[in-house]
């Protein structure tokens, strides 16, 4: 796993495995988890739970239980005083006996939200208080490269559509939705404006867009375009019915890998955009839309999940 600045990360842990949660859990945050169903296996769990007793068994908020034999399923619950509460029971199976994945569960307010290889699953309204949750658990027929925790600072917001302003709480927009995601830039950008996208290559990529375009018009800006397979990173302006001359020479080496995390830096300059991924700055593209006001609306799609957006 390759993550900037995460909050906590356990490597390749041995199963069963429990470790703390420094400083708890927060709407906005995320538990990445990355490994491999064992070929024979007949279950496995991941627990979000109060603390690590197990005389008496410590409070689980959130219990994830894929299930393979007879009718494969994934049991969601909690444990409260000992006691099972009521199961929810999901038939959408995304994991395989033997096949790697790779679960996000994304904190909120009221609700757990999972995906699973990039696609959202499910939803577990909460039944125990988020601040007394502290600790990660697995256990069962699995195999587990990494586990990341993952802070943020920003509000949540549904990421197919949402309204993007300058100046406040930029907006989190998480990859447990469905792409393409659209953005409205309410006042246009203007010069000095950073964009900052994160993301979470999907395992098998072939590509990922991130536009800026003109509303109300087929115009796009920029368009940054990585293709993984071929190590390249394309640009260019879809104005007046016709794409641009392209552009892919970097000052630096492809950025982007599949399975790993990136953040990709766009800042809106007086006579160019600046593109850095990773802090490594790795281009400059001039503007072909020199009235950048007019540009109003951001568009991400592709072979990605997409985690993180802000404009300030």
């Amino acid at each position: 796993m390759s993550v900037a600045n995460p909050k906590q990360t356990f490597l390749s842990p041995t199963i069963p495995f429990a470790g703390t949660i420094l400083g708890g859990l927060h709407p906005g945050e995320m538990v990445l988890i990355q490994g491999a169903v064992l070929s024979d296996a007949d279950r496995f769990q991941v627990d979000l739970t109060c603390g690590s007793s197990t005389k008496p068994r410590a409070d689980i908020a959130f219990h994830f239980n894929p299930r393979f034999k007879k009718s494969p399923c994934i049991v969601c619950n909690s444990l409260q005083q000992e006691r099972w509460g009521r199961e929810e029971i999901h038939y959408q199976m995304p994991f395989q006996q033997g096949a790697a994945f790779e679960i996000i569960i994304l904190v909120q307010e009221d609700v757990f939200k999972v995906a699973v290889n990039g696609a959202h699953l499910l939803e577990y309204k909460h039944r125990v208080d988020l601040d007394r949750v502290d600790t990660v658990g697995i256990f069962g027929k699995v195999k587990v490269q990494a586990i990341g925790l993952i802070p943020t600072s920003s509000s949540v917001q549904t990421p197919s559509s949402s309204v993007m302003t300058k100046g406040s709480q930029s907006n989190f927009v998480c990859g447990l939705q469905s792409l393409p995601y659209k953005g409205r830039l309410l006042k246009g950008l203007s010069t000095g404006n950073t964009l900052t996208v994160k993301g979470q290559i999907c395992l098998y990529p072939h590509s990922f867009t991130v536009n800026l375009r003109i509303s109300n018009t087929e115009d796009i800006a920029l368009h940054l375009n990585p293709h993984l397979k071929a190590s390249v990173f394309i640009r260019n302006s879809f104005l007046g019915e016709c794409w641009g001359p392209e552009e892919n020479v970097l000052s630096g080496p492809f950025p982007f890998l599949p399975g790993e995390y990136f953040e990709m830096i766009v800042r809106c300059e007086a006579h160019q955009f600046k593109v850095a991924v990773n802090g490594v700055h790795l281009l400059d593209y001039k503007h072909r839309v020199q009235d950048v006001n007019r540009i109003d609306e951001l568009e991400i799609l592709g072979d990605l999940q997409l985690l993180d957006v802000k404009l300030w």
